[in-house]
């Protein structure tokens, strides 16, 4: 059974080459193969440090070109002007060139140094802004207090005499002030000799500072303030924020100092305030002139910094681009090796066969475009090393693919996963979704995404709904699935479809209260699914129960047998008979012995009317128990010779067992054995030479037998095709190590055959929930609205139906549907992956540019 090329059956066909680049095109070179993005380059410098490689240099110059770019990109967003988008930009593809690189960077420089130095000054200005404003409001607002308390001058002289207030004794004071009226912050009156400070507070801090002034200075001063109404702006954070005008009064230039020290502590601004009103108003009238200056400057200040950043805007993405590119070629170039001697790199990656075609053309593209008469060098190297694997995908499977490589990679050339998935995923995601409506809202959902991809798929998305949009393929089959399924469950939203005449008649005459109970229409059956006469009957969920439950049971025995079926595609494909006549014939006899014989028995039974021979139809599930726990015994006979065929069955899955634990084993140590009588090197002990092991066996090879297989054509380009690779290594056999290996692998093959049947039964719980959760939602909202009549009733629906829409949205579709996703997942990841899945692949991931810019997006 072999794949075709490129199928996802099985991961690409592989090959190791070799690239010999003239060192003039190797940065063109790797910027094309990037472009292309189909190869995965070794590092052939790994014990070579960062700073030991040979670009090092070109990658810190590109890291600084890319802060400064990430710079523009933060003012941009502070200034609120956006980036213009990749799509408007021509000619994203073009690789610049070095000068244009230089170029870059020489520009990239300047514009920072022009953007910083209007930055700084913005800033600056910004915050001498912010202080006129707050020293204009200490103005206004300590004017008041400056007049309330010269209003109460005899009230204080009056109190200087009670020795508990010392702050208003007659001392004499005289507290010089600056000639710019800044910094001083503290004045005197003329005819008390008291010293004041005054300024602005945050307002969450007024309390904390009223008591720490309190118990620091005894009570000796007196404290008034009053709440800016406006919120001033921080210039550094650019957050707004409350704050207060405070003025307090004492005695004593050394309380004076103290005060100062505890208000700068509580983050205040001081200012100065002169206590004469004429002062004070020309003051004010001067910081007014003062800030209508600075408005100005700021104004032209500003635009003249969203024009430079508007200028950049139009050309950042493709810069930030550029950049990310070409640090990415560097950081791939450091990982060649350098040929001093031809002056060469040299090069080596895993890339699909396929492609070697493509890859050459491109070599040679790039040839001609730099005019070198020097040919690059492509040798295909034959090795015996694992290569990495490579499904490629599409948009429609690259979500399936996806969901098979989150719980591991398979092994190079092995049965792929992926492809069932596409089938047996929604399939079984639809058997516990089982509603027409709900697929119906989900098939909805994900076909509006898939029509607007283009547009949804530019836009910047939160964390889930980008989850949907990835996996919108899967929601459409999840969603045709459940459509189907629901038709069969002739479920739609709790309620059934009468497509047809029903196969049961009730009897037209009887009595309210009593029970009734329907017959079968003779020669009529109904044509698809369950029929709807069965919805409100009161056996309807004991026979939704029992159906259920043995589709189940059909269904998982079937999932699992064509799983193991693929263990055996997979042994013939690694040419491994052993692991056909001790792994899988065994265990499959094993399996259908008693499962095979269990999903018989349920088909069997479905096939007849019990009732119409005059039987009752017999318990499986005791049947299934008995023939353990009592060979021979059926008490509920199914059909003649039943007994002693459940004993021939259960010998037979006896017998399983022990061929299961010894025949590969002792087969390997008989091998093993055989080849060293005959003089062959053990396994384990050949030492080969690959080319994956040391680049001096590479090269000697290219100076001898590639030197024989090479070939070259008119268009520049070389082809080798080498074999320097022997058998891979593997390590010594130990037949201790095999035996307990296999002895696992049988214990956990028996006891998984029935806990993974049994996993199966998850279908028939989930969609009974589902079922019934639709039908709770159904009466508990609308069907209560359905029930009323007249105007009330209008309104009633109106407003139910909103209510029970949206939750059918957010709990059926949304809450069921992961939940119901996540057990079709753990279905496959466990119940039928573990029957044939390898899984110790490499991932192939190859250098593109693509993929660069999908997990590093421009933003």
């Amino acid at each position: 059974m072999t794949a075709s090329k490129d199928s996802l059956f099985r991961s690409a066909e592989m090959s190791l080459t070799q690239l010999y680049i003239a060192n003039e095109i190797g940065r063109e070179v790797v910027s094309a193969l990037g472009e292309l993005g189909v190869m995965q380059f070794r590092d052939l410098n790994a014990e070579a440090s960062a700073f030991q490689r040979t670009f090092t240099q070109e990658i810190r110059r590109l890291d600084n070109v890319e802060r400064q770019l990430r710079y523009f990109h933060g003012q941009m967003d502070k200034s609120g002007i956006p980036l213009r988008p990749l799509d408007d930009l021509p000619n994203t593809v073009a690789a610049p060139t070095a000068a244009e690189i230089d170029e870059l960077a020489e520009r990239s420089q300047s514009l920072e140094q022009r953007i910083v130095s209007l930055n700084e000054s913005y800033e600056t200005l910004k915050r001498r802004e912010v202080e006129l404003l707050e020293w204009r409001w200490v103005l206004r607002e300590t004017g008041g207090f400056f007049d309330r308390a010269h209003g109460h001058t005899d009230e204080i002289r009056h109190s200087t005499d009670n020795d508990e207030a010392p702050l208003l004794q007659d001392v004499e004071q005289h507290a010089p002030r600056g000639q710019n009226g800044e910094a001083q912050g503290e004045t005197s009156f003329s005819v008390m000799n008291i010293g004041f400070v005054c300024g602005t507070i945050p307002r969450e801090r007024i309390a904390a500072f009223e008591r720490i002034l309190w118990r620091t200075l005894r009570g000796n001063l007196y404290m008034n303030q009053s709440e800016i109404p406006e919120p001033i702006a921080n210039p550094e954070t650019d957050e707004k924020s409350n704050k207060n005008v405070f003025v307090i009064f004492a005695h004593g230039k050394e309380i004076i100092a103290k005060i100062r020290k505890i208000s700068e502590s509580m983050g205040a601004n001081l200012y100065s305030v002169d206590e004469n009103s004429d002062l004070r108003r020309d003051q004010i009238h001067e910081v007014n002139n003062r800030l209508s200056d600075l408005a100005s400057v700021l104004r032209n200040t500003k635009l003249t910094l969203d024009a430079e950043l508007t200028q950049i805007a139009r050309s950042l993405a493709i810069w930030m681009l550029i950049v990310k590119k070409e640090k990415a070629v560097y950081q791939t170039l450091n990982r060649f090796s350098y040929d001093q001697q031809r002056k060469t790199l040299i090069a080596e990656a895993w890339c699909p066969t396929s492609t070697l075609g493509l890859i050459k053309s491109t070599l040679q593209d790039v040839n001609d475009r730099a005019g070198l008469t020097v040919p690059t060098i492509v040798n295909q190297i034959k090795t015996s090393k694992t290569p990495p694997t490579y499904n490629k995908t599409n948009k429609f499977t690259l979500g399936f693919q996806t969901i098979i490589d989150a719980y591991g990679t398979a092994k190079y050339t092995e049965v792929n996963p992926g492809l069932p998935t596409i089938v047996t995923f929604p399939f079984l995601f639809a058997v516990m979704f089982g509603d027409f409506g709900h697929g119906f809202i989900m098939f909805l959902a994900a076909a509006a995404m898939i029509y607007f991809e283009k547009k949804l798929g530019k836009s910047k998305l939160d964390e889930i709904v980008s989850m949907a949009f990835f996996g919108r393929y899967i929601m459409l089959m999840m969603g045709l699935y459940s459509m189907y399924t629901g038709l069969i469950y002739n479920d739609v939203f709790s309620k059934s479809f009468s497509l047809f005449d029903s196969a049961w008649a009730w009897p037209k005459n009887f009595k309210e209260g009593e029970s009734v109970e329907a017959h079968l229409k003779s020669g009529y059956r109904y044509p698809f699914g369950l029929d709807w006469m069965w919805h409100d009957t009161e056996n309807d969920l004991l026979f939704g129960n029992s159906y259920k439950m043995k589709l189940s049971i059909l269904l998982g025995w079937a999932h699992m047998t064509y799983s193991l079926c693929f263990s055996f595609i997979n042994a013939r494909h690694f040419k491994s008979p052993i692991d056909i006549w001790g792994n899988f014939v065994p265990g499959m006899v094993f399996f259908q012995s008693i499962f095979g014989y269990l999903v018989f028995c349920i088909v069997f039974k479905w096939s007849i009317d019990w009732y119409a021979i005059g039987q009752s139809p017999p318990g499986l599930l005791n049947t299934l128990i008995y023939m353990f726990l009592s060979p021979g015994t059926v008490e509920e006979p199914l059909f003649g010779g039943q007994a002693p065929l459940q004993i021939a069955l259960l010998l037979i899955a006896v017998a399983c067992v022990p061929i299961l634990l010894f025949l590969k084993p002792f087969y390997l140590r008989w091998e093993h054995n055989r080849a060293r009588a005959l003089g062959y090197r053990g396994i384990g002990e050949s030492t080969r030479i690959s080319a994956l092991d040391d680049e001096d066996n590479a090269s000697q090879g290219m100076n001898g037998a590639g030197r024989d297989s090479f070939a070259s054509d008119s268009e520049g380009i070389a082809m080798i095709t080498q074999d320097i690779g022997g058998e891979e290594e593997h390590e010594e056999f130990e037949f201790g190590e095999v035996m307990i290996h296999q002895v696992i692998h049988t214990i956990e093959f028996c006891l998984n055959c029935v806990s993974h049947t049994a996993s199966y039964l998850r279908l028939w719980a989930l969609s009974l929930a589902h079922q019934q959760l639709s039908i709770v939602l159904w009466n508990m909202t609308i069907g209560i609205a359905f029930s009323m009549s007249g105007a009330v009733g209008v309104i009633a629906v109106f407003c139910l139906f909103y209510l029970w829409f949206f939750l059918t949205v957010a709990i059926l579709c949304v809450m069921e549907g992961t939940s119901a996703m996540l057990h079709s997942l753990r279905l496959h990841w466990v119940e039928a992956m573990s029957k044939h899945f390898i899984g110790d692949g490499i991932p192939f991931e190859p250098f593109s540019f693509k993929l660069l810019l999908e997990e590093e997006p421009i933003e």
